[in-house]
């Protein structure tokens, strides 16, 4: 059998020892976490325990992480007209999305279509800040949403400096921190961020899980699930436990080994894009000229196709996906490569090559024997069919 390696972290990363071990302890107890007796409090203590683990990833205050289903539910909860400031309760007249967002953002959540707008990005797909301050003067009372790093290029955005920009226009800035929380500096405080949303199973929790941390000030007038009051009436519904559980202790693991694992992690990618474009001169590595994650690589080859490539990969031990969403056999162009302006063609044969905590050095060996064997039959195959 073809020995496999893992390049798909940004999707979904392995479970983490620590929230495999939290959650079969999690799914033990008998109790419901809002029931009186001893029973509830023990499962009480374990969700509070994953809260305070949370809190501490993001450097939030404890009583303001709020638990979801996960980070697409996390941001439905935060895009909405309903954000009250200590001493302002008129709600937000309008919201501001970057183009290069999560489809759960660019939905616009609780925000009527009409209300909502684009940011334009560079080349690189960095939020242009010009732009976004001339955007601000049309609104009274913005929300802005800006994600910490791209879930396909890794870029990092200038969320500091986004942040003082939307201040000083009476805006409120909700941050996307999926990728970036347990990878790189994610501090609520230093970010300036207002809302940040979050998600289990980025960064070694169980899928199904995630988060919504606010700074202390903001409010949140409608809940988007409405019923037993859970979650201080911003979350209903009885607590999932066991994977909130996971949750706190992947959160915990991930920031403990946060700096070491990204210094380990830059280099093997660097290792990889050197040695793609040693062998591949004509290959495009996206955002390689902005700041990035240490995980993630996005490259295309001109003429080759990302669901021809992908599935070559994975016929050769290599798990790896698309820059493009696929949907009913049909692959899209990426939204967020069409916002930064690539070609169409070279949109469509987007690969990302994203590590995690356990890539090794033979995992990027097999990464690289693997594309001297996809380059070496698609590329000639597109050469002949030419």
């Amino acid at each position: 059998m073809t020995q496999r390696a893992y390049f798909d972290w940004n999707a979904t990363a392995p479970l983490r020892p620590e929230a495999r071990e939290a959650m079969v302890a999690a799914l033990a107890l008998p109790g419901n976490a809002s029931s009186g007796h001893s029973e509830g409090r023990v499962a009480r203590q374990a969700i509070e325990k994953a809260r305070a683990q949370v809190a501490d990833l993001v450097g939030a205050e404890v009583k303001n992480v709020t638990f979801t289903s996960g980070a697409t539910e996390a941001n439905m909860l935060a895009l909405t007209p309903a954000l009250e400031t200590v001493g302002g309760k008129a709600p937000r007249d309008r919201l501001f999305v970057s183009g290069v967002e999560h489809p759960s953002v660019r939905s616009g959540g609780r925000f009527l279509a009409d209300k909502v707008e684009t940011l334009a990005v560079d080349k690189d797909g960095v939020v242009d800040l010009v732009a976004l301050k001339a955007a601000l003067a049309k609104a009274q009372r913005p929300l802005v949403s800006v994600m910490l790093a791209n879930n396909e290029t890794g870029v990092i955005q200038p969320i500091a400096a986004i942040a003082e920009i939307v201040h000083a226009a009476n805006g409120i800035l909700h941050v996307d921190a999926v990728q970036g929380a347990g990878r790189i500096d994610c501090d609520l405080a230093a970010l300036g961020a207002d809302l940040l949303s979050l998600s289990s199973h980025k960064l070694g929790g169980p899928q199904g899980a995630g988060a919504l941390a606010r700074r202390d000030g903001i409010h949140i007038a409608e809940p988007l699930i409405r019923g037993g009051g859970q979650e201080r009436n911003l979350r209903a519904g009885t607590e999932n436990v066991a994977a909130i559980a996971g949750f706190g202790a992947a959160a915990e693991a991930a920031q403990s080994a946060r700096q070491a694992d990204a210094l380990r992690m830059a280099a093997l990618r660097d290792r990889f894009e050197a040695a793609l474009l040693a062998q591949t001169p004509a290959a495009v590595i996206f955002g390689a000229n902005a700041a990035r994650l240490p995980n993630t690589s996005l490259f295309a080859v001109p003429g080759l196709k990302a669901e021809t490539a992908i599935i070559s990969f994975d016929l050769n031990g290599i798990a790896v996906s698309s820059g493009a969403a696929c949907s009913s056999g049909k692959v899209q162009i990426s939204s967020v490569l069409t916002a930064m302006g690539v070609d169409a063609d070279l949109a469509r044969g987007a690969v990302r090559v994203s590590l995690g905590w356990t890539t090794t050095e033979a995992d990027i060996d097999l990464l690289l024997n693997a594309w001297m064997r996809v380059a070496s039959t698609l590329l000639k195959s597109h050469a002949n069919a030419a």
